[in-house]
């Protein structure tokens, strides 16, 4: 396998060169974290300069690898380098106001029927919530769904992915996470429970369906590969859960091998998002050429723990995470979170060439500051390799 090449010397790029750095990458997520204190007027005075994510992540000093510096959380989970266009397809966007929660209904019009999902940004929480699928009745809505996806293809935009990396400059890399697998287009449309039904009543019609979404998603990765992308991500959730081994064989692995060989012939990357149980996919992930997984989850919420994990998948293979939601939950104090980080980068240190300490899979929006800035302490104290 040819790995992807990136040039400069910092631990980031070490990392993705397979490389000892001198100290360990940390590269957190604070998109939800900070959106929701700008948002709501919280954020600490010392951040009363940061407009972006990117601002936080460079106050604090810490590396930039990141697949939402650019993305607009109130109108998608993932996104904004590429967009969707559809051939010969009327689709429109309607978005109003309840209260202070964003909605955002978008609907498509073909020969077979108009399909129309809406999306909720609740304020409160500063969170995205789909309050209904495109797809309702896979039965009834069948043709009009074959239409939509033989219509869908994605423009990528070099320019600002350009731009992004530009403001990133030295300090990081700027992950385009433009992608999905064909499992997760399913999840996306029908939800996860009518996507088990439908493979299951229609498996010729939804291996059709599921090409159709291979075939786009692997046209978007040679248009990023060939337009300058670095490192780009499958934006999958990629738990056993909802992407059981069977599963991940029959529907994503031909994606996932095909994307992760087209970005190695261009010198990328290839990640994973990943949330929850990640141990019964975690070789054939690996076997399939994928570079790494990013944001892997540890018990409690996930089923395998982080060196596990790293010796499991193969000598190359990279991992991000370390930091959950339950670790600014239980950890009570500066001395609890220093424990923990010493702790854990011991246990690490041998495979540093490989891991990058993370969000498991998000900093949540009620993470004290404090408690942000114990784990950048910590790491500074404890992260030399």
């Amino acid at each position: 396998m040819t790995r992807p090449h990136c040039s400069g010397q910092t631990a980031l790029t070490k990392v993705l060169n397979r490389q000892r750095p001198d100290r360990f990458a940390y590269a957190p997520n604070y998109w939800q974290w900070f959106a929701h204190h700008r948002n709501h007027g919280t954020l600490p005075p010392e951040l009363a300069q940061c407009h972006s994510q990117l601002d936080v992540i460079r106050h604090l000093g810490l590396d930039v690898f990141s697949r939402n510096i650019y993305c607009d959380e109130q109108r998608g989970w993932w996104g904004g380098l590429a967009e969707p266009v559809f051939q010969g397809l009327e689709a429109a966007t309607r978005e109003w106001h309840e209260g202070r929660d964003l909605l955002i209904e978008r609907s498509f019009r073909t020969r077979a029927g108009t399909l129309t999902e809406r999306l909720r940004y609740v304020w409160t929480e500063s969170t995205l919530v789909q309050e209904k699928f495109l797809v309702d009745d896979y039965e009834s809505q069948l043709e009009a769904l074959t239409e939509f996806l033989y219509a869908r293809r994605w423009r990528f935009f070099p320019e600002r992915q350009a731009s992004w990396q530009a403001q990133a400059s030295q300090d990081g890399w700027v992950i385009a996470g433009e992608l999905h697998s064909p499992l997760k287009m399913l999840h996306v449309l029908l939800g996860p429970q009518n996507t088990t039904y439908f493979l299951m009543d229609q498996p010729e019609r939804a291996t059709e369906l599921l090409q159709l979404h291979e075939t786009a998603m692997l046209d978007l990765v040679r248009q990023m590969a060939t337009g300058g992308v670095r490192v780009m991500m499958s934006m999958d959730n990629l738990d056993s859960a909802f992407h059981p081994p069977h599963y991940l064989e029959h529907y994503s692995a031909a994606y996932y091998e095909q994307a992760a060989r087209l970005c190695h012939a261009h010198g990328a990357a290839l990640l994973i998002h990943a949330c929850g149980r990640q141990r019964d996919n975690l070789q054939r992930i690996a076997a399939l050429g994928v570079d790494g997984l990013e944001g892997v989850a540890f018990p409690p919420l996930g089923d395998v723990e982080l060196e596990e994990a790293l010796g499991l998948s193969h000598d190359t293979f990279i991992i991000s995470g370390g930091i959950s939601a339950n670790e600014f939950n239980r950890l009570q104090t500066r001395t609890d979170v220093f424990d923990y980080v010493c702790e854990l980068l011991t246990r690490l240190r041998p495979f540093a060439n490989r891991f990058i300490l993370s969000a498991s899979c998000n900093t949540p929006y009620t993470a004290p500051w404090d408690k942000i800035v114990a784990f950048r302490d910590a790491w500074q104290e404890f992260g030399t390799t």
